[in-house]
């Protein structure tokens, strides 16, 4: 009990990046894919938990922009962890995967009544584009179920989502720099909705352009690497939930650029260059996955003062 009372919100950030890890890693190795998709689901099964032994202080949690916003990961990887079982039990898998964005679509409209009637932009962080950019993953996935199309749908609506979310938190951070400590990771976020973009509309946008893809990651290796500039320094600072952050942003990114890659080698434009880029970024999408795994796994093994 007391264990699940340490759990929090961002467990389902740490899932998330874990689900897509093993589809990054899947292309090496289906083992490492599954021991991938039970760790996400040990993160899952401990945020249930919580919410059975703690509803009061998830409810609580929920009342602050970035725990809301950070809830979106929850059915982002619900989505992915589907497409683990589709081959086995696709009826099941195909419901949890509606559930999954059904659940993702009432946060869009819980989450704008609730914090965008009345924006105020110091309550604005990067965790916003996890609940407008975030149903972008429905794009990633809805191939296994044969819903493209309505993935199509969620990729432009994430992309358009993604346009406004840059100005906005942008300015954000330009006017307002300062964050309080525990929020600060945050920021790394930022690595994740183009990229998200990107594997989404190789998934599932329509229609199909290379030149349009290579603009996108483009942009997205930009922000990245600014991104990772940030969690640098902030990974040998005190650990907060917010870690969470350094898991799927690197994750998704590593993977547009080798869906990229694999684009532009089915239309026989083959980019070479790309292939150190996608090592580097798996390397470091891994060691990052496995060192805040880590982090959180002692977060819970610490007795309550």
């Amino acid at each position: 009990m007391s264990l699940l009372k340490r759990v929090s919100i961002p467990f389902a950030g740490v899932a998330l990046g874990f689900a897509a890890l093993g589809n990054l890693l899947q292309s090496y190795s289906e083992v490492l894919r599954g021991i991938c998709g039970v760790l996400s689901l040990v993160f899952i099964v401990l945020l249930v938990g919580k919410l059975v032994v703690d509803a009061a202080g998830v409810r609580k949690a929920l009342d602050n922009p970035i725990q809301a916003s950070v809830a979106g990961t929850f059915p982002m990887a619900l989505m992915l962890l589907s497409t683990y079982i589709a081959p086995a039990v696709h009826g099941f898998a195909f419901a949890l995967w509606v559930c999954a964005v059904a659940l993702h679509l009432v946060l869009i409209v819980w989450f704008s009544l609730k914090f965008l009637r009345r924006l105020e932009l110091k309550t604005v962080f990067a965790s916003y584009y996890i609940v407008y950019v975030g149903i972008v993953v429905a794009s990633v996935t809805a191939p296994a179920f044969g819903m493209e199309a309505f993935g199509n749908i969620a990729f432009w609506f994430g992309l358009v989502c993604l346009v406004a979310l840059l100005v906005l938190v942008t300015v954000r951070y330009v006017r307002l720099p300062e964050v309080p400590e525990p929020a600060r990771p945050v920021f790394c976020i930022y690595a994740a909705p183009t990229s998200l973009c990107v594997a989404g509309y190789i998934q599932s946008g329509q229609p199909k352009s290379l030149p349009f893809a290579l603009v996108l990651l483009a942009i997205a290796t930009v922000i990245y690497v600014i991104a990772l500039v940030r969690a640098i320094p902030l990974l040998g600072a005190k650990f907060f939930p917010s870690w969470a952050s350094f898991t799927f942003p690197f994750v998704i990114s590593a993977i547009a650029s080798k869906q990229v890659m694999a684009m532009a080698a089915k239309a026989g434009t083959p980019l070479a260059w790309l292939g150190p880029v996608v090592l580097v970024e798996t390397v470091i999408a891994v060691v990052l996955c496995v060192y805040v795994c880590v982090r959180f796994c002692a977060s819970l093994a610490q007795k309550e003062a």
